[in-house]
């Protein structure tokens, strides 16, 4: 696998992403407990191979997710690289510079010949987040702000208000709280 250096969006996506499966995030179901669930999220973020996934390779992930979130919630930019740079030398070799089309270059971090999926996945992982320290700053991994969940991630957005791990799940739980609770205060002051 060759991993753009230049596209940390991709990464902290994945990062993100494979956070978000957690049962911790998710009141005690994990999204990721088999092979075809692995093989789906793979899909989904660009990271296929060449052989399906494995129940070894979905406890390497499994214990990539929690080592992912461990970075995410440092307190320094320091140590979140120190963890990032710590992923990626499980299968991340010297970068190259690559001709990406005909008029430009582009680097790529290729990884080790035979590298797991797990360290695949983490060095993709660990230039989104390094991508990320350099560009916008360690103060953009953040905890889900929703009540109830746990959750943490990577703010990448434009203006970085991000507030909820997953907007779709967690942003729109607490809208419909709120919205309800408006409701019964307008009922009630009648």
């Amino acid at each position: 696998m060759k991993i753009p250096l230049d596209d940390y969006a991709w990464g902290v996506a994945v990062a993100n992403d494979l956070i978000a499966t957690s049962p911790t995030v998710r009141a005690g179901t994990d999204a990721l407990p088999d092979p075809v669930t692995l093989s789906d999220f793979l899909t989904a973020h660009r990271l296929q191979r060449d052989e399906p996934p494995t129940d070894a390779d979905v406890y390497h992930v499994h214990l990539l997710r929690r080592e992912v979130r461990g970075i995410i919630e440092t307190e320094t930019a320091e140590q979140a690289v120190a963890g990032a740079t710590v992923l990626l030398r499980r299968a991340g070799l010297a970068p190259t510079l690559e001709r990406h089309d005909k008029s430009r270059w582009q680097w790529l971090l290729p990884t080790a010949p035979g590298a797991t999926l797990a360290d695949e996945i983490a060095a993709v992982v660990a230039v989104g987040i390094l991508g990320v320290v350099r560009t916008l700053g360690s103060e953009r991994f953040r905890p889900c702000e929703a009540p109830d969940c746990r959750g943490v991630f990577v703010d990448i957005s434009r203006g970085g208000r991000r507030r909820y791990c997953m907007p779709d799940l967690c942003g729109n739980r607490v809208n419909v709280a709120n919205h309800r609770a408006r409701k019964r205060e307008g009922i009630a002051i009648r």
